[in-house]
């Protein structure tokens, strides 16, 4: 497996040198790597699991090696690091397997003191029994052992109390679930399931939703005859929820002003059985025709897809019986997908809950007299959260908060609802529900 994890380091060099999305650079460099399937999926393990645990595994070497971090050039530390990781995290690989593939990854550094060093690291890792290293407080230690800026540690247990706080740590780790949404518009759900298993993909239901199941399959959905003929569309439980409070109903005009890719607004259509109008917006034209496209491929045709700007109001959107303002956010809810997150800095998020609350403000300009307004974001922070909730109702006098009512186990009479990864299995969101009273 050796040119399996040169791929990894590789990939793992160009996230530290050029900042590429995850999941866009491995999928990129798995369609033309030539590997097995079985090496695939090494491979995809090792350079998920190393990237999650980086600031664990940065943490390790640091506490073996006297060079400053910034000394190892990215190569020779995301050897260190798939090794490390490897050691530690992956029961499978035999810790002389691991070692001497990186040793060998090492060998071809120009300097002829790396491989010595990097074989040194990690046997003096397995010497110390794969101890994690020690901690000033309870908050660092949090910090290493579940790989999580310190900064974003104390956010979270100031905010959510450490009990949740905890349970966001231990949930932002794992790969999550394949959630779907089942189309039923024009197919019953049993005839979808059937050829579900019919092309080997297994799943379960969800509970707490109607039509909504985890899959379970080996290779890539998009290749399915199921997702090709439109049977279904992938979106989390979170996102799911977002549209039952929402609560979309057949016949009437809804909007979606942040909706690229597309799955709000095609849950919604299936929810409206589709019947009625939906206007699906997003700010570029490449965007929309993903909204597009996806409408098509599922047979929604009450779908409007269209280029727009949420933060400046347009009059030739027509008011609407709902509203979802489903805002860009720092997505800190989504860690264990798009695990690069945490690791930005916490200054690149201070521009968001201004940004938020204008196009919160601007949505709402669109909503009838009764009508429904759902605020949302896939993050958990309570400045882009409860604060612009707060400080819409504040301003915005013509608007109250609605009870969310209609999801089991969940009786919200304030109108908010902060999921948790650990309540339904899903990315962590928030949702706030308003109505429009004159």
């Amino acid at each position: 497996m050796t040119n399996t994890r040169k791929l990894v380091v590789r990939l793992m060099t160009k996230l530290d040198d050029d900042s590429a999305y995850s999941n866009i650079a491995l999928d990129k460099a798995l369609e033309r790597c030539g590997l097995s399937v079985q090496d695939k999926r090494f491979a995809s393990a090792l350079f998920y699991g190393t990237l999650e645990r980086k600031l664990t595994l940065d943490a390790i070497i640091s506490s073996l090696s006297n060079k400053p971090q910034n000394s190892l050039n990215h190569t020779v530390r995301n050897i260190l690091r798939t090794g490390l990781y490897q050691l530690k995290y992956m029961d499978s690989v035999p810790d002389n397997a691991a070692v001497d593939e990186a040793v060998k990854l090492a060998k071809k550094n120009r300097n002829p003191a790396v491989p010595g060093f990097v074989n040194g690291m990690l046997r003096e890792f397995i010497r110390n029994g794969k101890k994690l290293p020690e901690s000033d407080s309870e908050e660092e230690r949090l910090s290493v052992e579940y790989s999580c800026p310190l900064w974003l540690v104390k956010k979270w247990n100031e905010e959510y109390g450490g009990e949740v706080c905890r349970e966001m740590l231990e949930t932002s780790l794992g790969r999550a679930p394949t959630s779907v949404r089942i189309n039923t518009v024009y197919h019953s759900l049993e005839s979808t399931l059937e050829m579900f298993s019919g092309e080997g993909i297994t799943f379960e239901k969800n509970n707490f939703l109607p039509d909504s199941f985890n899959i379970y399959f080996g290779g890539s959905v998009e290749s399915t005859t199921a997702y090709s003929s439109g049977r279904f569309h992938v979106q989390d439980t979170a996102s799911q929820l977002c549209c039952a409070v929402l609560d979309p109903q057949p016949g009437e005009t809804v909007l979606d002003m942040c909706s690229a890719p597309g799955g709000k607004a095609f849950t919604a259509a299936e929810r409206m059985k589709n019947e009625g109008n939906i206007f699906a917006y997003d700010l570029h034209d490449n965007r929309v025709r993903l909204i597009a496209a996806g409408a098509r491929r599922l047979g929604l045709d009450c779908i409007r897809a269209g280029v727009n700007n949420a933060k400046e109001f347009n009059g030739s959107i027509p008011e609407a019986d709902r509203v979802l303002c489903d805002a860009p956010c720092s997505g800190l809810g989504v860690i264990r997908r798009k695990p690069e997150i945490k690791y930005k800095a916490p200054e690149d998020f201070c521009r968001l809950p201004e940004i938020q609350y204008n196009i919160l403000r601007t949505s709402s300009k669109y909503v009838k007299v009764g009508g429904v307004l759902v605020y949302s974001t896939c993050t958990l922070s309570r400045a882009e959260n409860d604060a612009v909730a707060d400080r819409f109702l504040m301003e915005n006098r013509n608007f109250g908060s609605a009870s969310i009512d209609n999801i089991p186990g969940v009786n919200a009479e304030d109108g908010r609802l902060t999921l948790t990864p650990s309540k339904f299995n899903s990315d962590g969101f928030f949702i706030a529900k308003f109505v429009r009273r004159r």
